[in-house]
């Protein structure tokens, strides 16, 4: 028998599991890793976009949509297909049909209120809300707090399952968060459910922040904060 050499170079240029930085540079590494050119990807929770910002267009074959897009980023994606009032529980894709789907829904319990006067993101953090909120009230929604949130999840996840083909990836984004001051592992939630819908976990990126938190009017921290 011959015996077995290692081909390849030595290198430190890794994508690696931690990053610190932005959204769009580990998504970029992501579809560099899973995700082959010429592939069909619908973002089905498009937001501003901002996974896309270092994505050649040319390379897919691409379709965004959210539940409520503001006029100024479908103006800002003009060579785009933008659909909006498009619910990510609810797609328009035949089943099997695509080979990635990105979901990014709001992962905070304050966003799922059934009164707007409610949702998180008032005041001085209301570029917070416009980031990461339509701003509308869950009135369809039976769940409350951090259950609104997984019960988001766990219907997206079913309606990804049905629009993927075999083999088909779901890359999802979420954060843990502390509600009614119990930890909840968000990230462990989602991996669970989705496991008994037929997917499994191919691989697990963590982004950090560039810059710290800050709390005001702080007495006590009782758990570490996310960043």
């Amino acid at each position: 028998m011959k015996k077995r050499t290692q081909n390849g170079i030595t290198t430190s240029d890794l994508v690696l599991s931690a990053n610190v930085g932005g959204n769009e540079d580990i998504f970029n590494d992501i579809l560099d890793i899973h995700v082959p050119k010429g592939s069909i990807i619908a973002d089905v929770t498009f937001g501003k976009g901002v996974f896309w910002n270092k994505v050649n267009f040319e390379d897919y074959q691409l379709f965004f949509s959210d539940l409520y897009l503001k006029k100024s980023i479908v103006d800002k994606f003009q060579n785009v297909s933008i659909k909006t009032g498009i619910d990510c529980r609810d797609l328009p894709f035949d089943d099997a049909f695509l080979d990635c789907l990105v979901l990014d829904p709001p992962y905070m319990e304050s966003f799922y209120r059934k009164s707007k006067e409610h949702i998180g993101g008032q005041g001085t953090h209301i570029s917070f809300k416009e980031a990461y909120s339509s701003n509308e009230a869950m009135e369809d929604s039976e769940a409350k707090w951090h259950d609104a949130v997984t019960e988001m999840y766990m219907q997206a996840g079913q309606e990804a399952y049905r629009v993927l083909k075999n083999k088909g990836i779901a890359i999802v984004k979420c954060q843990d968060e502390v509600s009614a001051n119990v930890q909840r592992l968000t990230h462990v939630e989602i991996i669970s459910y989705y496991e008994t819908l037929g997917f499994y976990t191919k691989d697990l990126f963590i982004v950090v922040r560039n810059n710290k938190p800050i709390v005001s009017r702080m007495l006590k921290q009782n758990h570490a904060r996310k960043n």
